[in-house]
């Protein structure tokens, strides 16, 4: 015979809602990103990417752009991360 569980068993409660993890990373960079430095920089990206963009036939890449953003960024974020860590 079949049963569907014992009727004097009382039903789990669904899990509580975990909080979500914040990945300090993530956190970090984007505080670096706010930095007038790495400002700077991303207005530069922004600019060649916009001008690349709007041209149909063009050779130029942004690739020095983004390249000088990311270090400067990673460059602020490697003073900071570990400092975070427990």
């Amino acid at each position: 015979m079949l049963t569907h569980g014992d009727p004097d068993e009382e039903e789990e409660d669904p899990p509580a809602e975990e909080e979500e993890m914040v990945d300090p990373l993530e956190t970090i960079r984007a505080k670096c990103e706010q930095t007038e430095h790495c400002v700077h920089l991303k207005e530069r990206l922004e600019s060649c990417e916009a001008r690349v963009s709007s041209r149909s036939n063009t050779q130029e890449e942004c690739t020095e752009e983004l390249f000088d953003f990311l270090h400067a960024r990673d460059h602020c974020v490697a003073h900071k991360l570990f400092h975070n860590v427990k």
